[in-house]
């Protein structure tokens, strides 16, 4: 793992470029072009506002807000295994042109939506401020469960992305299985009102400590659960080290499937 960490940063300008080439290619052609970047935030949060202000009474306070502060890291997590996981086959033609680490194109990927999700808290913060919910000490954490979530999802993305090069219907099952992912991670609800017999299952869902913690941080202003995402950070660690080798293994023979 180390010795391909090395070899990206060799790579570190492939790289840089390969994600802002991302960044600027998501919204090529549109009218308004990256400011599309903070226009979905604010769509999300006018619709919120609308439906669960007006349409969908809930006893939470600032209820639009508490699903913003969630979804907005739900989403970096499933556009980035999503677009990761055909990161080698978009980029067929640089993959047998030219030598590279191969691990540069799905870690550029998961760095992209990164960038696209740290811009967007332009758009939550003044919201949170505006609806009274004010900065608090525990945004000094947020460095730090944005770090666990990047190696989470890195983690996810360095498997997922070469076992499709062999398994095309592996990105198709990914958008089911997220899909059913979304609804057993505290996403729309919080945590608390899930049964006691089927907290279990939420349990053993990792995205949900880091779901958790995210609106701890921002919506409630109290310092995350540092037990449960040091817990995380190992099992995160060493599985990303298997998934370095799994990628290190299958890599050799990614040219010839392309």
């Amino acid at each position: 793992m180390f010795r391909q960490l090395r070899d990206v940063y060799r790579y570190r300008e492939m790289l840089r470029n390969v994600v802002l080439r991302e960044l600027k290619g998501k919204y090529k052609g549109s009218f308004i072009g990256f400011l599309w970047t903070f226009c979905n935030p604010v769509l999300m949060i006018i619709i919120f506002s609308v439906v669960f202000t007006h349409l969908l009474r809930t006893e939470i306070e600032n209820y639009p807000l508490f699903i913003f502060v969630a979804l907005l890291p739900w989403n970096f997590f499933v556009n980035s295994v999503l677009q990761g996981s055909t990161s080698l086959i978009q980029n067929a033609a640089l993959v047998k042109k030219i030598y590279f680490p191969r691990e540069v194109l799905p870690i550029a990927m998961v760095l992209s939506n990164g960038v696209n999700y740290v811009l967007s808290l332009a758009i939550m913060l003044p919201a949170l401020w505006i609806a009274g919910i004010r900065a608090e000490w525990t945004y000094a954490a947020f460095p730090v469960v944005l770090l666990l979530q990047v190696l989470f999802i890195l983690m996810i993305v360095m498997v997922v992305s070469v076992v499709t090069v062999f398994i095309r219907d592996l990105e198709h099952f990914l958008s089911i299985f997220l899909f059913a992912m979304f609804y057993l991670t505290p996403v729309l609800f919080p945590i608390s009102m899930i049964p006691d017999d089927a907290r279990w299952i939420f349990d053993l869902n990792p995205v949900t400590p880091m779901i958790e913690a995210y609106r701890d941080i921002f919506f409630y202003g109290v310092w995350p659960d540092w037990i449960k995402l040091a817990k995380l950070a190992v099992g995160v660690l060493l599985l990303n080290v298997v998934a370095f080798r799994i990628f290190h293994v299958l890599q050799k023979r990614i040219a010839e499937e392309l």
